[in-house]
């Protein structure tokens, strides 16, 4: 199992456009044959006036090759190109494996 766990701040009053093309990523990646989750989650904390959004994107695929296979999809490069200019800063991207147990159920 290889999981990516992606933090994205967008620029002031860019979720909402920002919101769209994720969630059109999410989709489409979810049916994916590797791919076994796909979660998006916006930062509860209100930033304050004219701070970014906080955005954590988490990326569960049986193996990394399947990652690896993902990043050359059509919609992933839709996702990344147009998310590009909505981004305060470049995103950040973690990788893991589980240690001591498959949390979703031996998928």
């Amino acid at each position: 199992m290889h999981i990516v766990c992606v933090t994205v701040k967008v620029k002031p009053g860019q979720g909402a456009a920002f919101e769209e093309i994720v969630r059109r990523n999410r989709e489409a990646t979810r049916k994916e044959p590797g791919n076994i989750r796909f979660d998006v989650l916006k930062g509860a904390n209100s930033p304050m006036e004219g701070e970014p959004e906080e955005y954590f994107l988490f990326e569960v695929y049986r193996v990394r090759e399947d990652f690896t296979a993902h990043q050359q999809t059509p919609h992933y490069l839709a996702f990344r190109d147009a998310a590009a200019d909505l981004m305060a800063e470049p995103r950040r991207g973690v990788h893991y494996v589980p240690v001591d147990a498959d949390p979703f159920g031996g998928e």
